[in-house]
């Protein structure tokens, strides 16, 4: 698993753009110069992703914003068109990038994957949310199995 103070991996995400999926590499998405708040979940319309996660992010943008980050990422391990249609639900907008990690390649890259296939999941991301400037994690925030609070927007504004 990766740690505070290790350079973010290499991963092809997706995003949804006008014409279809569009390609993002985590050296773009975590470029120098850069402060990016990232977050990942289990799964997009999953109950716990969809309630509380995804809006706490949307609704603390400008405080977070505020604070000198330049994007927020909501990374999970779906598709490009199941997270472009879940951000338009979650009414992200603008204010949180929603980025599919289709074949788990960016999880599994950071250690942090999780095998659902009992509950007919598959592999999927741990929840968590990491704050990295310059594509190198400052601070990491891993929850504990069914637990939903380090990874808050709340707490991680704290952090920034």
């Amino acid at each position: 698993m990766v740690k505070v103070g290790d350079k973010v991996p290499h991963a092809t995400l997706r995003g949804m753009g006008p014409e279809g999926p569009k390609p993002i590499t985590t050296e773009e998405l975590f470029a120098p110069g850069k402060k990016v708040v990232a977050f990942a979940l289990p799964g997009a319309f999953t109950p716990t992703c969809s309630a509380k996660h995804v809006p706490g992010f949307v609704s603390e943008f400008d405080k977070i914003k505020a604070k000198g980050v330049d994007t927020i990422a909501c990374i999970s391990v779906n598709d490009a068109f199941v997270m472009g249609a879940w951000g338009k639900e979650q009414k992200a907008g603008d204010k949180v990038m929603m980025l599919g990690d289709g074949g788990a390649e960016f999880t599994n890259a950071m250690g942090l994957s999780m095998d659902l296939t009992k509950n007919g999941m598959g592999v999927r991301s741990q929840r968590y949310a990491m704050i990295v400037q310059d594509g190198v994690i400052k601070d990491l925030f891993v929850e504990k199995p069914g637990a939903f609070e380090v990874s808050a927007a709340e707490n991680v504004l704290k952090h920034l």
